[in-house]
């Protein structure tokens, strides 16, 4: 089982390049649609590469808690528990 910071890392990674924004910009905190300009598709593509990278389901109803990485964070290592 890898560490949180590398799982962090990994999907502070994954989301900055589906997003097409740098990872610096991006915080714990900031909200991927208004902050960064996400749309829904944009959401299902994070899910998708997130699922593959760590070989995990994440159900769509997960969506409303992944609006920030803290989120995302958050789903990630509950599935991976």
């Amino acid at each position: 089982m890898s560490s949180v910071a590398s799982i962090t890392s990994t999907i502070k990674s994954i989301v900055s390049e589906i997003l097409e924004i740098d990872p610096d910009v991006m915080t714990e905190t900031s909200l991927f649609r208004e902050d960064h300009g996400a749309d829904s598709l944009r959401a299902i593509e994070i899910l998708a590469s997130l699922e593959k990278e760590f070989k995990i389901q994440i159900p769509q109803s997960e969506l409303a808690k992944m609006v920030n990485l803290a989120g995302v964070c958050q789903v990630v290592k509950e599935r991976l528990n």
